[in-house]
């Protein structure tokens, strides 16, 4: 079927007008049209994956059953030169936090899907046996992938390629951890970029789906394409011009260890502390001066702030992605750990293996703190030490958990479950929010950071609201972006007022952005490109006319939509909470010291400006009629769920 002639992307541009719904209990690949009040509602990305998630899985299927539903779904702008138009999602009901679980990520594989004639993949069922899903030019069969199976996701992406007699073939796909269903497996492409959170290579490990691969040869339509291509080329000129621009294509994300060490906010000893001595032996500085061999860009990226690594020798010699900011205090600070070509090498391992690198890192920081704390001996770790820092420990615990090996099997299963198995007062260190771990912020550092990280709805959450406006100050852009009746509250960090504003527009911005597939780098920080930019750039790829207001209405009908979600499977304002640690213990040392997070207040602040029932963090009637959201109103009513009016 020609996706140039059906549907929307007969009428318009951007979309490549098709949706392959794969059913593996029946081995069944059937490419349908992408239904276009869907596109126009909800763009793609996000928005695609919040819409049929709430429609396909209710509070009764379990992750891990063949009734869950993986997707994985490109942006209505992937593919295309907008600056970094390189991100897809993958999402499912997540094995780690049984509520909404999604993930993202960048690379190259999001615009060959979009070139393969497919805005999105929807898988059902489960295999037999292990497969993989090939598509090429608006075609699509599933392969067997017995011979894959127990492969890295380095190995079985090259023997796709072997396999298929193409290069450039692009594969999203998982690793040994996913297979072995462990709770934060990832979904990886392009030799380590991954789409890590919420355990959804879990999903696919559980339905033995190894992999996603795509080919295409169709261009993307773009409804002016003149006029685009100029926009595009001063948008470029904007993006390089940033003064934030030099140094993340210098040293990545990495350059983040500096300036986290700076504020306060670096996590280390399992968020115990927001500083860490040896800092300098992590930092992103050093590792582009000893270990980088180039910046590794994804697709119509300006940035470039993925670092292609090489340690020479050694007991940890590997070439391969390196860390970037959150795998430095994953496996660096916040295990304690300074020994750099370890850290190194455990990220790669992360990416062999298929493993959030963020979760990975927070489990074994909660073993070591129980361990410090006598909560944890050798009959629970099977003769293992727990001590902080233990280079040599970080890279066995890492291959053991992706293998489930040992103590490794409960560490696989996440902080949450771990921490409720173990008991005896290990809950206390366990780091998460809704069952995933928390990132490597604090909150107790930068407020907004805290607050964000209680309301998300995949659970622990930087990248959601991504709220760092605020980090450094950035007075001007929040004075465009908010208003100058804000001031100076929202600019300081520390203070917890306004936050709740800061975090909600924030949170909706951001679902529009994921809906569209553009990065975050670039539209949230360096605050570059804003809502008239992507409505700008909407307009003249699809033909139809976006205002700044519809994609506002559009990113609160998305977060809205995911938040009805979880109302269903039962959370409520008592979900949006952080550990004691960061509400009840002040920060001991370093600039933020003393600090706590005040999360009630800026709960009540958020819930308010939102429209959200403040007692039960519900959204009210009044606001879902506004979104077009009545029915899912009803529904959650005649589950006899309130609906505050």
């Amino acid at each position: 079927m020609d996706s140039e002639s059906i549907g929307v992307a007969g009428k318009y541009g951007g979309w490549a007008g098709q949706i392959l719904w794969v059913d593996l209990s029946r081995q069944k690949v059937v490419p349908k049209p992408l239904d276009e009040e869907l596109a126009l509602n909800y763009l793609g990305g996000t928005g695609f994956a919040a819409r049929w998630l709430f429609d396909l899985v209710g509070p009764e299927v379990d992750p891990f059953s063949p009734d869950n539903v993986f997707i994985l779904a490109t942006g209505v702008l992937t593919g295309t030169i907008f600056p970094q138009a390189s991100r897809h999602i993958v999402a499912a009901k997540s094995p780690l936090t049984d509520v909404y679980g999604e993930a993202h990520a960048a690379g190259h594989f999001g615009a060959e899907l979009k070139f393969a004639g497919f805005d999105a993949v929807v898988v059902t069922g489960r295999s037999d046996k292990p497969v993989y899903i090939y598509i090429e030019d608006g075609k699509a069969e599933i392969k067997d992938a017995s011979h894959l199976w127990g492969r890295t996701t380095y190995e079985a992406e090259e023997i796709i390629k072997e396999e298929i007699g193409d290069r450039q073939v692009k594969a999203a796909l998982i690793g040994q951890a996913g297979e072995n269903l462990v709770r934060f497996a990832g979904v990886f492409n392009d030799h380590g970029r991954a789409a890590a959170r919420a355990g959804i290579g879990a999903v696919m490990g559980s339905k033995r789906l190894k992999a996603i691969a795509a080919r295409g040869y169709r261009p993307i339509k773009v409804a002016r394409p003149d006029e685009f291509y100029e926009t595009m080329i001063e948008y470029g000129k904007r993006m390089l011009a940033h003064p934030f621009t030099p140094d993340r294509v210098k040293y990545g994300t990495n350059s983040l260890v500096e300036l986290m060490q700076a504020i306060g906010r670096l996590p280390a000893y399992n968020h115990r502390e927001g500083v860490f001595d040896e800092w300098e032996k992590i930092s992103g500085e050093r590792v582009t001066r000893e270990y980088l061999l180039k910046p590794k860009a994804d697709f119509a990226c300006y940035q470039r702030c993925g670092r292609f690594v090489r340690v020479p020798s050694g007991k940890y010699a590997m070439v391969g992605k390196g860390p970037e900011y959150e795998g430095l205090d994953a496996l660096g600070a916040n295990v304690g750990n300074s020994d750099l070509e370890a850290l190194i090498y455990a990220n790669h391992l992360c990416n062999l293996y298929g493993m959030d690198v963020i979760s990975a890192g927070g489990v074994i920081a909660w073993a070591m703190e129980c361990w410090e704390n006598g909560l944890l001996t050798k009959e629970d770790t099977g003769g293992l030490e727990l001590e902080w820092g233990d280079p040599e420990l970080i890279v066995q615990l890492i291959e053991m958990i992706a293998l489930r090996k040992g103590f490794g099997d409960l560490l696989a299963e996440g902080v949450y479950r771990a921490a409720k198995k173990i008991g005896r007062g290990t809950e206390k260190y366990a780091m998460h929010v809704k069952k995933m771990e928390i990132a490597a912020q604090d909150g107790r550092a930068q407020k907004s950071m805290g607050l964000a990280h209680a309301t998300s709805n995949r659970g622990a959450d930087h990248l959601y609201a991504f709220p760092v406006l605020d980090e450094v100050g950035f007075e001007k852009d929040i004075v465009e972006r908010f208003g100058e009746q804000y001031l100076p509250e929202m600019t300081d960090r520390l203070n917890p007022k306004y936050k709740g504003i800061m975090v909600a527009e924030l949170e909706d911005f951001g679902a529009v952005v994921e809906a569209v597939g553009v990065c975050k780098y670039g539209t949230i920080i360096p605050p570059v490109f804003f809502y008239p930019d992507l409505a700008e750039a909407l307009t003249l790829v699809t033909g139809k006319k976006y205002t700044e207001a519809d994609l506002r209405l559009i990113g609160a009908r998305i977060v809205n939509l995911q938040r009805l979600f979880n109302v269903r499977e039962g959370l409520t304002r008592k979900d949006d909470t952080l550990p004691g640690r960061f509400t009840k213990e002040p920060m001991p040392r370093g600039p933020a010291k003393g600090q706590v997070v005040e999360l009630d207040q800026m709960l009540d602040e958020y819930y308010q400006y939102r429209n959200w029932d403040v007692k039960t963090g519900i959204p009210r009637k009044s606001l879902l009629s506004e979104l077009g959201l009545e029915k899912e109103a009803e529904e959650l009513e005649r589950r006899g769920i309130r609906i505050p009016p």
